[in-house]
């Protein structure tokens, strides 16, 4: 803790190996204690859904964390991070194309995580008199800087933050949840809801928890080869359910009863004039939590690239690339439609990867040859070419899929009218599973010691 990690993507040896499955449900709680969430509750209820009916669709979209921490279970076999242990579903080079789109989506979550906390620092310094451009750059000076200190440390002391962390904003998030409850319109929705609405709803919440599939196993690689299946899903697993429904369920409620065009302040106008200033550090810092993992497992995403960078160097520039598009979210385009964009096609990239990638490990039993994953053209997961066709085939199968039937600002399928308006993107995980298991069982077998 507080000593620069050494380890990049390459493999943490036994000898490295420390802490327990506990360590992943503070990680978790604490990296998901974070206002996004009320922010997608509350959409879900903007797009026409009950209270009742949005905190539902919370609760499935919440479920998703058991799969994402099952998979961090190629962590602790391999010593090695999620991106790379996937060039066994696609290949050495065919691992490539999706990693670099990993990358992008996961410097995209730290803006918007960023562009929450700077707007919570502007309604604090708002309060003092300061306005305009000069109070949104202080915002974001403070929230990358609180950010970038904790990623840069690494490993040890992300842990260790997020547990720290988690425990002042427990507190706080669940005062906010009883100050907004007692006045929730718990009433039906007075047009019920059409497919198209459900569909948009559950795409928007859905698209948080899918984002960290790519990471699960970045922050199991230190844990011991003795750590077991059960312990890492349940901890994990828990810790983003909890937090990711509880705040989902505060923007539902919020939702009835203001309007939330801008969350931050909508919400804060809920709540009793001296626990306003509280709220505001609450946004502040849980964005802060989720954007140190963001930003951590970005810099490991560009490693596997290929980059020859140091994580240290790599977490600079994925820094810096964040400060920028969280300048451009701010003072150049409209940030709620901007989410709401982003979020909608984070879908149509994560959906079928993660049906692939998930896949694959299920049919090998998450077993791998940890060496090969990084030796090259000599790798039993070099394939045809680098490539691995079953893996590509049912990636791009599940990414047209998604694209025909994605509903969103940015994008809209052409099978999305015909379908009366609903978005199906996120079933292209499936579509991508199913032709990943029928055609890839051959070659996704579990690995064994001197079985080529």
């Amino acid at each position: 803790m507080f000593h620069v990690e050494e380890h990049g993507i390459d493999p943490v040896p036994e000898s490295g190996r420390h802490g327990g499955a506990r360590d992943l449900f503070w990680l978790w709680f604490g990296s998901n204690l974070t206002f996004t969430y009320v922010i997608n509750g509350a959409l879900a209820v903007s797009f026409g859904l009950s209270f009742w009916q949005a905190v539902l669709v919370v609760v499935l979209g919440g479920l998703t964390f058991f799969a994402i921490s099952a998979a961090g279970m190629s962590g602790v076999r391999t010593g090695t991070a999620t991106l790379v242990v996937s060039r066994a579903a696609f290949g050495m080079r065919g691992n490539w194309p999706a990693g670099l789109l990993n990358w992008v989506v996961s410097i995209g979550y730290t803006i918007v995580n960023t562009v929450v906390g700077v707007l919570a620092v502007q309604a604090v310094l708002a309060e003092t008199g300061w306005h305009g451009a000069a109070a949104k750059a202080v915002g974001l000076a403070v929230t990358l800087a609180l950010t970038f200190a904790v990623a840069l440390w690494g490993h040890a002391t992300v842990h260790w933050a997020e547990r720290w962390m988690a425990s002042i904003l427990t507190v706080g998030f669940a005062a906010v949840l009883l100050f907004l409850l007692p006045g929730t319109d718990t009433g039906a929705a007075t047009v019920p809801p059409d497919a198209a609405a459900w569909s948009l709803a559950f795409v928007v919440v859905l698209a948080g928890p899918i984002s960290y599939v790519p990471m699960p196993a970045d922050y199991t690689r230190y844990l011991p080869t003795t750590t077991t299946l059960r312990s890492l899903t349940w901890n994990g697993a828990l810790g983003g359910l909890v937090p990711s429904v509880a705040l989902g369920v505060a923007g539902a409620a919020a939702a009835t009863q203001a309007d939330l065009t801008d969350a931050v302040a909508g919400t804060q106008g809920l709540l009793p004039g001296w626990f306003q200033p509280l709220f505001l550090a609450l946004v502040l810092g849980g964005s802060v939590t989720n954007s140190i993992v963001t930003l951590y497992s970005s810099s490991l995403n560009l490693q596997v690239l290929g980059i020859p960078w140091s994580r240290v160097k790599a977490i600079s520039i994925s820094a810096a690339v964040t400060a920028t598009g969280s300048a451009a979210a701010l003072f150049l385009v409209d940030f709620t439609e901007s989410l709401l964009s982003f979020l909608s096609l984070l879908v149509i990239v994560f959906a079928p990867w993660a049906g692939v990638f998930l896949t694959d490990m299920v049919l090998r039993r998450c077993r791998y040859d940890a060496d090969a994953l990084h030796t090259g053209h000599a790798s039993r997961y070099w394939y045809r070419g680098g490539f691995n066709p079953p893996g590509i085939a049912a990636l791009l199968a599940g990414t047209v899929f998604a694209a025909l039937t994605c509903d969103s600002a940015l994008w809209r399928g052409p099978l999305v009218a015909p379908l009366g308006g609903t978005d199906l993107s996120a079933l292209g995980a499936v579509v991508a599973a199913t032709v990943y298991a029928v055609i890839g069982r051959r070659s996704a077998r579990p690995y064994s010691p001197g079985v080529r």
